[in-house]
């Protein structure tokens, strides 16, 4: 099956066709919401800083409690635990949009929704990314997380063009709205899934603050989850900063409008999508490490020359593959680290994957704000690519010569 249709083999098991189907609904509405939310925030305060104090409110949550999340993901059976955050985010969002309707929005609510958000996602995250494992086998998982990273960066692509004209036409309560409907996918698609819940595999209830330090010894004397984590955060903070520097480039370097920042935004966002795709492709090899020195590669490389030569058309190619290399790299450290926990520890490792990938990104944010700054956005991109690989040659080296003494004792 897998060599005959390598691109869609995970899709050939019903619970993770069900549970992939579900999500292509509800990842657009969230999307359609993050656009939202933005636009009605602007228009609310005409401020961008607090703008930016609302993406820290729904983003603290996730620093602070998804280790805890991860405790929660191995306690229980992770369906139901995906059902209660799905459900409560569909609430949140259908409140969002009462609140629009009814004039009383203001921006103290939205702050304080916006943390919701975020302790919601502070279970879910963990939960839905050690639950995929539950719906394939482990020769196809590889295959379900290249297609879920597909499907995610599709719908980033779907997803704010849906909301601009949700937008223009009908106002921001109409994509909160949608975005509550579309919650309702994924929970019908849960319902049906049949998987057995693994709940307490290991059979022993400790205090959290226990079982976290159980995680991360084991994480520590494990090399193939050590190493793989430390090179996604690695490149998380150094090399995975567009949020930051493509809008700068387009704006104060090439000197672009709106049009062409939304394009530069699109070709790499249609890059990752295409990097899900290939991954899917090959993934009846299973994660090689080869795929994490291609990806890196790929991530960096075009960053560098990028901030080399500068330029509107290059950059829109350029991008496109730095987030093909994105994919490539972060879903074979995905599939690398899933494959090798134990399994009555997979939502707590995934939990430090979901912290590492997400919690470094503050601080790329800053760094990479700080080199542009001081000199200049093209060459923002360049230094922070070199000292990603530079780094993560290092890094590897360390990561090699673990795997030599394990294979030598």
């Amino acid at each position: 099956m897998g060599r005959t249709f390598p691109l869609f083999a995970a899709l050939y098991h019903r619970n993770y066709r069900l549970y992939w189907t579900g999500q292509l609904i509800s990842v657009s509405g969230t999307w359609m919401q993050q656009v939202a939310l933005s636009w009605l925030i602007l228009e609310l305060t005409h401020s961008a800083f607090k703008l930016g104090v609302v993406g820290a409110a729904q983003f603290l949550p996730v620093l602070l409690f998804s280790l805890y999340g991860g405790i929660l993901a191995d306690r229980f059976p992770k369906k139901y635990l995906i059902m209660f955050t799905q459900t409560s985010m569909m609430l949140v969002a259908f409140l969002l949009g009462i609140l629009v309707v009814t004039g009383k929005v203001h921006y103290a609510a939205i702050v304080v929704l916006a943390f919701l958000l975020g302790c919601f996602n502070a279970i879910d995250m963990p939960a839905r990314q050690s639950f995929i494992l539950e719906l394939v086998d482990r020769s196809t998982l590889m295959n379900a997380l290249a297609l879920h990273s597909a499907l995610f960066n599709g719908a980033r692509v779907v997803g704010p063009a849906l909301a601009g004209v949700a937008l223009a036409r009908w106002g921001t309560a109409t994509c909160f709205f949608l975005n509550a409907a579309s919650f309702l996918a994924v929970l019908m698609q849960l319902a049906r899934i049949d998987v057995v819940g693994r709940k307490n595999v290991s059979g022993k209830t400790s205090s959290p603050f226990r079982e976290l330090k159980e995680a991360l010894t084991y994480v520590k004397e494990t090399p193939r989850l050590l190493y793989p984590l430390l090179l996604l955060a690695l490149f998380s903070a150094l090399a995975i900063n567009f949020n930051v520097l493509v809008p700068a480039l387009a704006r104060l370097t090439l000197k672009e409008g709106a049009q062409q920042y939304a394009h530069l935004l699109t070709a790499q966002g249609l890059g990752a999508v295409a990097g899900g795709i290939f991954l899917a492709w090959l993934s009846w090899q299973g994660p090689r490490i080869a795929w994490i020195v291609i990806g890196a590669l790929a991530l960096c490389v075009p960053q560098i020359i990028l901030g080399l030569l500068p330029g509107y058309y290059q950059a829109l190619f350029l991008l496109f593959v730095a987030g093909w290399g994105m994919v490539v790299l972060v879903s074979t450290i995905n599939t690398n680290i899933q494959l090798n926990a134990r399994e009555d520890c997979r939502g707590r490792v995934m939990s430090l994957y979901v912290l590492l990938f997400v919690g470094t990104s503050p601080v790329g944010n800053l760094l990479a704000g700080a080199l542009a700054h001081r000199w200049g956005v093209p060459w923002a991109f360049t230094l922070g690519s070199v000292a990603a690989l530079l780094a993560g040659a290092a890094i590897a080296a360390c990561w090699y010569r673990a795997e030599r003494r394990i294979s030598s004792s």
